[in-house]
């Protein structure tokens, strides 16, 4: 299956939970009033977009309806797509990776969002790409969290820097830098624990791991990737919030798109918290990780053919 239909396949769900119901608001009534741009507001907060990106999509198509002397609904449908495009085309979506380094990438998020399986479908992407890769078990106090990492290291056939549980996570990355120098990697993918009971304990940590990268690698880490799973809805746009407080993020890892109806919710990471999705996740399999491509997502939203593109 090519990544277009992939993608139009895996977007179904919330196409519907979505793109439909806004649809149902604009279709079957003439006149643009008050009331219209209130039911609107309403499908797009149900379909996870968030409160704030809401408002603010409302607010342009009210502007712009008048702006373009717009007197019938439907033709809100068009505006409403160009406006979604352009929140999804913000910020820099591609990876700031580049050869004659070692290029240093922090993976951070709470458990089970996928950051494991995130981290092993990467590393392979990477070293399909012609990459050296090298993952550091940084993840030290979650049990099996460790064996988890180096199951998806060895189907990915990359290398694994680890400790035994319960090690200091920043020892853990100093040992992954040096192993990257010495082995002449071009990739160091760094994973971190996903705690979020105790802020301060995180916010601490992960402070010391970047205080370690920027030590050995002054201009590092190059990326500090936040994995959100897409099924939880509005609960990712709160971890947003919270990793955007304790780390500067520089891009999102989106997993699981596959099947479920709150996909919206990218609108709302992009727009409110002005993280650029990088990845998204659209299957099981370890090339199921793809390249974040703004045009072609809200195609497939859109439900657009490929030869519309």
């Amino acid at each position: 299956m090519g990544f277009f239909s992939k993608l139009k396949e895996s977007l179904v769900k919330t196409k519907e939970a979505f793109v439909e119901k806004v649809t149902q608001v604009v279709t079957g009534r003439k006149p643009i009033d008050e009331e219209l741009f209130d039911e609107l507001e309403e499908a797009l907060i149900q379909a996870d977009v968030g409160v704030t990106t809401s408002l603010k999509l409302v607010e342009t198509l009210r502007k712009k309806a008048k702006e373009n002397k717009l007197e019938e609904a439907h033709e809100l449908r068009g505006l409403l797509e160009e406006e979604i495009t352009r929140m999804l085309e913000e910020g820099e979506h591609t990876l700031n990776i580049q050869k004659g380094r070692i290029n240093v990438i922090l993976i951070v998020g709470v458990n089970g969002v996928g950051k494991t399986t995130s981290i092993g479908k990467l590393s392979h992407k990477l070293k399909q790409d012609g990459y050296k890769v090298l993952v550091a078990a940084g993840d030290t106090f979650r049990a099996a969290a460790i064996d988890q990492l180096e199951v998806w290291c060895q189907r990915a056939g990359v290398d694994i820097i680890h400790q035994k549980e319960g090690s200091d996570p920043a020892a853990v990355v100093y040992d992954g830098i040096q192993a990257a120098r010495s082995r002449k990697a071009d990739v160091l993918v760094i994973d971190t624990a996903g705690r979020l009971q105790n802020k301060t304990n995180l916010m601490e940590e992960l402070r010391k791991i970047r205080r370690v990268v920027e030590r050995e690698i002054p201009d590092g880490p190059h990326e500090v990737l936040l994995v959100l799973d897409a099924t939880t809805g509005q609960n990712a746009l709160s971890q947003a919030r919270i990793f955007g407080e304790v780390v500067q993020v520089s891009g999102v890892i989106l997993t699981k798109l596959d099947g479920t109806a709150k996909g919206g919710v990218i609108l709302g990471i992009q727009n409110e918290y002005k993280f650029p999705v990088k990845f998204i996740g659209v299957g099981e399999k370890m090339e199921d990780l793809r390249d974040f491509e703004p045009q072609a997502f809200a195609q497939a939203l859109f439900g657009k053919s490929e030869e519309e593109e």
